[in-house]
């Protein structure tokens, strides 16, 4: 079995005297992460024996991990997510999946070049299409028509000034 792995967050800090780690999630909740039994950091698997979020962070009690100087080497590493083992709701993507993707015009069917960042903003996620010029699309439902990951594109509605 193929695993994929996705970036999910960064560990940023212990937490308390018992090997809890902080992590800082890539999600759009710190809930997302609250849900895996397991873990990779530096390729290989580890249990997640607790997670609860706390704030705009997730408290992390990981196999293994049982004091301070454990979670201290921990500080600074990548979490990553087996990618089959995260449900996404019907309309909801990973970021990995939109960068790459061919962006067309929705009304002439023209490609307006490829998604090659998504910008986490506030008030919503903003996509930077790069072509014959750079365009930069807010993700909201008024700017995309369609997301087709599987055929790898996305139709965007274009207005004037865009």
């Amino acid at each position: 079995m193929d695993i994929k792995l996705l970036e999910a967050g960064k560990i940023v800090n212990t937490h308390g005297t018992r090997g809890e780690v902080r992590v800082l999630p890539w999600a759009d909740s710190p809930g997302f992460l609250e849900g895996f039994e397991r873990f990779y950091i530096d390729g290989a698997p580890i249990e997640v024996l607790s997670a609860r979020a706390h704030k705009s962070f997730v408290i992390v009690a990981l196999d293994g991990v049982t004091d301070i100087d454990g979670a201290i080497g921990l500080k600074n590493k990548t979490v990553f997510i087996n990618k089959d083992e995260a449900p996404l709701e019907k309309g909801r993507y990973f970021i990995a999946d939109i960068i790459g993707c061919r962006a067309v015009d929705a009304e002439t069917g023209r490609e307006l070049g490829a998604i090659e960042d998504v910008l986490s903003l506030p008030a919503n996620n903003v996509y930077v299409v790069r072509g014959e010029r750079e365009i930069l699309v807010p993700a909201v439902d008024e700017f995309i028509i369609e997301t087709n990951i599987d055929e790898g594109y996305i139709r965007i509605k274009l207005i004037e000034g865009l």
